[in-house]
């Protein structure tokens, strides 16, 4: 199995079965991840390096108007894509597999956590895990350690309040917030973002 096998996989959020060929697969894989991660949350890195790394990690270029301030945590790596002027506050926890794209202009609070794997409800097949990717559009705000559950899109200029989990999708232009997060208001902004 190669990684274009792997991410054909999880892109049709097929299930991984514990033990699998794609198990495998993604346990190497995530020895990568955390090099790379270690190396990024080690010592003062520029901007620039910062951001180096990010290339490394995701496999893509990363626009030089992204910003991340580390530590930085993500177990794949390669199903993470970042839109241009993204910005990542400090200490967030990126589980990727199951795909994790984040739109142009977008905050993500520090200590924020975005996880994109389910295992199985079934106690014999706990090992099986379901993918299902995160979705995050232009311009949205998330606040301090939100979590952010598999399958969530969360629409364009968006805002997600501080400790929310979000377990269902966000409207665009919507202020939501709780456990689990609700609807607050709309914006007031309903003009696509620029």
């Amino acid at each position: 199995m190669d990684l274009q096998d792997f991410l054909d996989h999880v892109n049709r959020e097929a299930r991984i079965e514990g033990g699998s060929a794609e198990h495998l697969f993604m346990h190497g894989a995530a020895q990568d991840a955390l090099r790379i991660t270690a190396d990024l949350n080690t010592g003062h890195h520029t901007p620039a390096e910062v951001r180096h790394l990010l290339a490394e990690l995701t496999g893509k270029d990363i626009d030089e108007s992204v910003a991340l301030f580390p530590p930085f945590y993500s177990e794949f790596g390669k199903n993470l894509t970042l839109g241009k002027d993204a910005f990542i506050n400090i200490g967030c926890r990126f589980q990727d597999t199951g795909g994790i794209t984040i739109g142009d202009g977008t905050l993500i609070g520090h200590g924020s956590t975005l996880t994109t794997l389910n295992h199985s409800v079934d106690p014999a097949r706990r090992a099986d895990m379901i993918p299902a990717p995160i979705v995050i559009g232009r311009q949205v705000w998330l606040g301090a350690s939100v979590t952010v559950v598999p399958g969530v899109t969360i629409g364009d200029g968006a805002i997600v309040a501080a400790g929310a989990v979000v377990t269902k999708d966000v409207a665009a232009h919507t202020i939501v917030g709780g456990v689990p997060a609700k609807l607050i208001r709309g914006t007031g902004d309903d003009a696509a973002p620029g």
